[in-house]
């Protein structure tokens, strides 16, 4: 008589995984190509995932997917280095159901993701290199420590307004605070009445330190574009009016590899500065620039647009003639676009920029 084999054999078979990444835990569903094996938690480890999945679909392919967020790619790395094929996705592009959007725990959600994934609809973002990771953290930080600092010059100025301390003429346009008005602050604005000097010397501390940490990791990153893998790009991005050290290299790090965007629209959308649709029928609705977008590049992109429209001739006669027919705020925004497209041109080129002349 011929015995039954028990012996498991997932061998040229799909297993895919849905993966809602939390702290503490993780919420994991997992579908074979036609049927639905189960839906659990377990805690945050891809070992521990990499494991029930060899115990329960021994010689199987793996295939995962999560969403990006505060988790960075962490998880990306170990879960690709345990054998599973894994892809990081953007949260709004992960089809939903009204009822999915009504209902939403955590379980749908990874319910939904493992669904998305089998059914192919789901497309991974750009996946840097740890070291461009790494480079990037640094350029995000020096960008957190700018607003940091912005913040504290507003708090300064906001006690000074709520105890009528009023601001001489010669400090009223100093935007960076500078140690002449730091001085002034601390000598005769901490010794007005009605101003708690203790409060108001720690505020005036505080921003010292975060203008002296903002000196130090500056240095930081202009000691980063001296590196080789960004030395020569630095340079074409530099040629293009507008586009100082810091924009330059926050570009860089940001995108990583140019080649990896098809044209310059699917840059500028990259970006963010593409306009929204809302087209049906006979109606085609343009609108503002899309919420969706890197927004440390498009925040950098408009800041030197103001520049180039100023020094750039034939960017500045762009400029002049959409104010004719907008507001300038808004007209920026396709400066912004020509920008980007300089910027596209000069990486895939691999050549400096050359201004052009108004006839």
């Amino acid at each position: 008589m011929q015995e039954q084999s028990k012996e498991l054999n997932f061998n040229g078979e799909r297993i895919y995984v849905g993966i809602d990444v939390h702290l503490k835990s993780w919420s994991v569903t997992i579908l074979t190509e036609n049927n639905h094996h189960k839906t659990f938690n377990q805690p945050p480890e891809a070992e521990k995932l990499a494991t029930y999945l060899r115990t329960h679909f021994p010689d199987a392919g793996y295939y995962s997917a999560y969403e990006a967020g505060f988790s960075g790619l962490w998880t990306h790395y170990e879960l690709e280095s345990l054998g599973i094929n894994n892809i990081v996705i953007n949260p709004a592009d992960v089809p939903t159901t009204g009822k999915e959007k009504m209902h939403k725990t955590d379980s749908v959600d990874s319910r939904k993701i493992a669904r998305s994934l089998r059914s192919k609809e789901l497309r991974c973002i750009h996946i840097p290199s740890q070291i461009t990771l790494s480079d990037r953290s640094l350029i995000r930080m020096r960008i957190s420590v700018v607003k940091d600092l912005s913040r504290l010059k507003q708090r300064i100025k906001m006690m000074l307004h709520f105890y009528g301390v009023k601001i001489p003429d010669s400090y009223a346009n100093d935007t960076r605070i500078s140690k002449r008005f730091v001085e002034w602050l601390r000598q005769d604005a901490a010794n007005t009445g009605g101003i708690n000097k203790e409060a108001f010397i720690f505020l005036i501390n505080e921003f010292e330190a975060k203008k002296q940490s903002l000196l130090t990791i500056t240095r930081m990153v202009s000691q980063l574009c001296k590196e080789e893998r960004y030395k020569k790009n630095i340079e074409l991005i530099r040629s293009i009016p507008g586009i100082g050290l810091i924009t330059g290299i926050t570009f860089l790090v940001e995108i990583e590899d140019i080649t990896r965007f098809q044209s310059n629209d699917k840059f500028a959308g990259f970006i963010g500065i593409i306009p929204s649709c809302h087209s049906s029928g006979e109606k085609d609705n343009k609108g503002e620039m899309t919420p969706r977008g890197q927004i440390n590049m498009k925040a950098a992109l408009i800041e030197s647009s103001w520049i180039a429209a100023r020094v750039d001739p034939v960017l500045t006669l762009a400029f002049n003639k959409y104010c004719r027919r907008m507001e300038s705020n808004k007209a920026i925004t396709g400066i912004a676009r020509k920008l980007a497209n300089r910027i596209y041109f000069v990486l895939t080129k691999q050549t400096r920029y050359v201004c052009g002349v108004v006839q």
